[in-house]
């Protein structure tokens, strides 16, 4: 069981089978574990038996529609899935973009033949789709991005450019692609959402090395005149922006669960050593300087979990705009608590943090990809800043 027990309890937004749906989940992270995930990474394999297992039981498309094979709850659910995995030492980082952007954003605007081809697959884990967005030169200033797609004079269309940092993209069934098209009334470019599957033609890709223990692998994406069909767009062509976020505001919230998960793991460690390593006859946890720093990161932790279950709530209740504002807010608190909780964790052990028998070293990187993607801290708060305070755009 956990060391630190997670003390949030609300009934207004914790019911008795979110509970139940967070002790579920817990028990299956634990029964794979952190060796588990290790293990993986250090073979260079995927947590294949994880995803398989997860999705089998329903965890993986809990936040989509019943009619389609999810579980019918919403954004909260899922990040209650990835929060438990992560904390169990076992984060799935695939549940962000697979289920959380592109099974959101198929399920609210795609047609019904693209709801009845990918949402029960993405709902038993059987599919996965990676997204693309990122580019080059413009990272994920939709305003910049050059991928552009043209209208095949025989029909569909063509994408053409370049992706950067795009998640597992070699284990995807497709990628969500985000591309711009022309505007027939203004002649300006307006971003567009489209489904590129596997082993489609001019769709290539190549690994980046990272120093990053993690299952999942980044990709950079090439589209040379990648031909599409008609029904690859997803959504309404004019539609433009509000699509594109109905994606960025989950993968904010899911990004704020891995997180929060990820600092959870790293503090039950530090606090169940600080409880039985002994020096001087008493265990190190007595002291001050080692008891003060674990307690304000479980409480930053906390603190940042409410932000997280605002900013879902506010988006399955509907609400963009407000959940534009605080998923922000919650990823960027999620983030700050969890780099500040690893590292306190590695401190906490001393020379045994940094030693492959407790697993923490490696969590000091992973714990700053949070800091950076998918937005980095500065941009939220130039958003903050702009859009909560009133304050002139720097930008």
């Amino acid at each position: 069981m956990s060391t630190v027990r997670s003390t949030f309890d609300s009934a207004l937004l914790e019911s008795d089978e979110r509970r139940a749906l967070r002790t579920a989940v817990g028990d299956l992270g634990r029964r794979y574990g952190r060796a588990y995930f290790t293990a993986a990474v250090r073979a260079g394999r995927h947590t294949d038996e994880l995803w398989q297992e997860a999705g089998g039981l329903g965890y993986l498309g809990v936040n989509l529609p019943e009619e389609y094979g999810g579980g019918g709850g919403g954004l909260a659910e899922l990040a209650l899935v990835l929060e438990e995995l992560g904390a169990a030492g076992c984060p799935l980082l695939l549940l962000i973009v697979s289920p959380a952007i592109c099974g959101t954003v198929i399920a609210r605007f795609g047609a019904e033949a693209q709801k009845r081809r990918w949402l029960p697959g993405l709902a038993d884990g059987s599919v996965r789709m990676a997204f693309g967005i990122t580019e080059p030169d413009a990272g994920s200033n939709s305003h910049r991005i050059t991928t552009t797609a043209r209208r095949d004079p025989a029909g569909g269309w063509r994408l053409t450019g370049r992706k950067v940092f795009v998640s597992g993209v070699d284990i995807a069934d497709a990628t969500l692609v985000v591309g711009r098209t022309e505007d027939a009334r203004t002649g300006r470019l307006k971003p567009c959402l489209f489904i590129v599957e596997r082993g489609t033609p001019g769709f290539e890709y190549r690994q980046i090395e990272m120093e990053l223990s993690a299952p999942e692998k980044q990709f950079e994406l090439v589209l040379e005149d990648v031909a599409l069909p008609a029904d690859a767009l997803v959504g309404d062509e004019d539609a433009g922006l509000l699509q594109l976020f109905a994606g960025l505001n989950p993968e904010r919230v899911m990004t704020a669960a891995f997180c929060l998960g990820m600092g959870r793991y790293a503090l039950d460690r530090a606090v169940e050593y600080a409880r039985t390593r002994e020096v001087w006859k008493q265990p190190i946890g007595a002291h001050q300087a080692i008891a003060h720093p674990l307690a304000q990161a479980h409480i930053e932790l906390e603190l940042a979990r409410l932000m997280m279950w605002k900013a879902a709530y506010l988006y399955d209740a509907g609400d963009d705009m407000g959940a534009g504002e605080a998923a922000n807010m919650a990823k960027y608190a999620a983030a700050e608590a969890c780099a500040k909780a690893v590292d306190q964790a590695v401190h906490t052990l001393g020379g045994n943090g940094l030693t492959a028998e407790f697993g923490l070293a490696s969590l000091l990187t992973a714990s700053r990809v949070g800091r950076i993607a998918p937005v980095s801290r500065e941009m939220i708060l130039n958003f903050v800043s702009h859009y909560t305070l009133g304050l002139p755009k720097s930008y």
